[in-house]
């Protein structure tokens, strides 16, 4: 494996720049597989039929609302190797980062060179997302060792995942569809194997 050299791997964030992601609203998520393996089930008459994996994944997508109480969850399918889902912020006050910041600012003091970092809230939206794939993959690895699941390459989840801010009613109704139609649609998903 190549050593990793910042000069020429350069990791560009996807998020929006200073955009708070912890803040009230509507999010369209996708999380692939990595290698995108289809590992949870497959498209049959335009439905999707879950395998074992897949209604495992599923179980932890509700499971999101139980660990994160200022979230309502909304359109969600498990594709054969990915999953589209909207979650909504519904209130920032709720499940809010307990850690202790002596400016209040999210920032925590390195003990390398002074250096501060910023720490996500823990209620973000990256929080949520790097919980559920915490959770998933931690089930999978099980099943693979004590059920027989396919196996996977290392990682379950692509490094990252992506999200798109829905900031009016009419982008709600058309991801909404988009998210109900996928399986219907899976021979042009650009996700398709």
């Amino acid at each position: 494996m190549e050593k990793y050299n910042p000069d020429i791997h350069h990791r560009r964030s996807i998020r929006l720049k200073d955009y708070d992601y912890s803040q009230q609203g509507l999010y369209f998520i996708t999380i692939c597989v990595q290698d995108r393996l289809l590992l949870f089930g497959n498209i049959s008459d335009g439905k999707m039929q879950l395998n074992n994996a897949g209604k495992m994944i599923k179980k932890w997508w509700h499971e999101l609302k139980n660990k994160f109480h200022n979230i309502e969850l909304n359109e969600f399918v498990v594709m054969p190797n990915h999953i589209h889902g909207i979650i909504q912020i519904v209130n920032q006050n709720v499940g809010t980062d307990l850690r202790v910041c002596p400016d209040n600012t999210n920032t925590v003091q390195s003990h390398d060179a002074g250096q501060s970092h910023r720490i996500p809230p823990t209620n973000s939206l990256f929080t949520m997302v790097q919980w559920f794939k915490t959770m998933t993959t931690n089930e999978y690895i099980r099943d693979v060792k004590q059920n027989g699941w396919q196996p996977f390459n290392r990682k379950l989840w692509q490094r990252n995942y992506w999200e798109h801010i829905i900031r009016d009613e009419e982008s709600y109704y058309k991801i909404a569809e988009y998210i109900l139609n996928n399986p219907l649609k899976w021979q042009d998903d650009k996700y398709y194997a």
